[in-house]
């Protein structure tokens, strides 16, 4: 399974933050259309991913719900027909909710870093540290808190929920803790 340190801050506008990013971006930005369909299930999350072009991938990943960094064990799988496997998914497990999004993608070293605009709730930035085999949770804590820094990031704007856990909870819940 693939392994990532995450992070998700609430961002007053992504206008703010993103020539900080642009400036130490290896590459981006790159936009991104995603539609992200979750699904009741035992362990972990499972989503489907659909993209603008119409193309899917489904994710399975477990992560703790703590406000910084936490490790992100995933697995993803392309899905050549998406729409077809919402309609089996949602009758198999049952729709959780969806989250739509504008992404957009700047490449920082190994770390993805992403300003999303989410429908109902937002703009935020999260990054994914993409850890190798041999690289430790810690060492990717080290470069997202380091990123964070570099952003003006404060410790109130982290989140601990993923995005669907916030649409559960409405949109206050998206607020940082004061």
């Amino acid at each position: 399974m693939a392994r990532n340190v995450e992070i998700k801050a609430r961002l007053a506008s992504i206008a703010a933050i993103e020539p900080k990013v642009a400036a130490l971006a290896d590459t981006g930005p790159t936009p991104i259309a995603q539609d992200d369909s979750f699904f009741h299930c035992p362990y972990g999350r499972l989503k489907l991913r659909v993209f603008g072009d119409g193309t899917g991938e489904l994710i399975a990943y477990e992560r703790s719900d703590t406000a910084g960094p936490k490790l992100s064990d995933y697995a993803r799988a392309p899905v050549a027909e998406p729409g077809a496997m919402r309609e089996a998914l949602t009758r198999a497990c049952g729709l959780r909710g969806r989250v739509v999004k504008q992404r957009t993608l700047y490449l920082i070293g190994a770390t993805r870093v992403h300003l999303d605009v989410v429908e109902g709730l937002g703009h935020f930035l999260e990054l994914e540290v993409v850890l190798r085999d041999d690289q430790t949770p810690t060492e990717g804590e080290a470069i997202a808190q380091h990123l964070l820094a570099a952003f003006g990031i404060a410790p109130a704007q982290l989140l601990a929920q993923a995005y669907i856990d916030l649409l559960e909870q409405g949109s206050d819940a998206a607020l940082p803790d004061r």
